[in-house]
């Protein structure tokens, strides 16, 4: 990956900019984290209730076999967004600098 720093960096150190970029990952990695977790807490909470995974919910809901009460489209929201942020938890953990 190829950074590009603006000229008005140059007033920084590389080591200082080093760090405030791994903080700013670090940072970034944890918050994709949290999101990512609470997701999956209320898609577990929906696996319970309904007895089958968020994965098994999604196929199902796509191809129009559950209906479409409120309560499932929270359930497909979360589904979303637990992928969302794990690929994004994913991202952030893997990138160094």
């Amino acid at each position: 990956m190829t950074i590009a720093l603006h000229t008005k960096l140059s007033k920084f150190t590389q080591e200082e900019i080093q760090d405030t970029l791994s903080y700013a990952l670090r940072n970034e990695a944890e918050q994709a984290k949290s999101r990512r977790d609470y997701f999956a807490g209320i898609c577990t909470a929906f696996e319970t209730r309904y007895g089958f995974s968020s994965d098994m919910f999604l196929e199902r809901f796509e191809e129009g076999e559950l209906g479409d009460d409120e309560h499932l489209f929270d359930w497909y929201a979360a589904v979303r967004g637990l992928h969302l942020w794990e690929r994004r938890y994913q991202i952030l953990r893997g990138v160094s600098v």
